[in-house]
């Protein structure tokens, strides 16, 4: 989740909102950004996602593989 927690903080921050302001936004909880964006391993997915909407992006099953550019 660090990859994904790294993105949405740099795409927050790019669009000039504090977590609080993402948090009211996006319909999540402040702490569930903050957790997300520290990297915490254990999160709803259906959750994340609804962050990642924000920028337009989906969060997908796949396997892992350190070469892709992904999130």
């Amino acid at each position: 989740m660090k990859t994904i927690g790294n993105f949405i903080k740099r795409k927050r921050k790019e669009a000039g909102l504090t977590q609080e302001e993402f948090a009211i936004r996006s319909g999540l909880g402040l702490r569930f950004i903050r957790e997300l964006e520290q990297g915490k391993k254990t999160v709803r997915m259906d959750k994340v996602n609804q962050a990642l909407a924000m920028f337009g992006m989906k969060a997908v099953p796949g396997r892992k593989d350190d070469s892709d550019e992904t999130l």
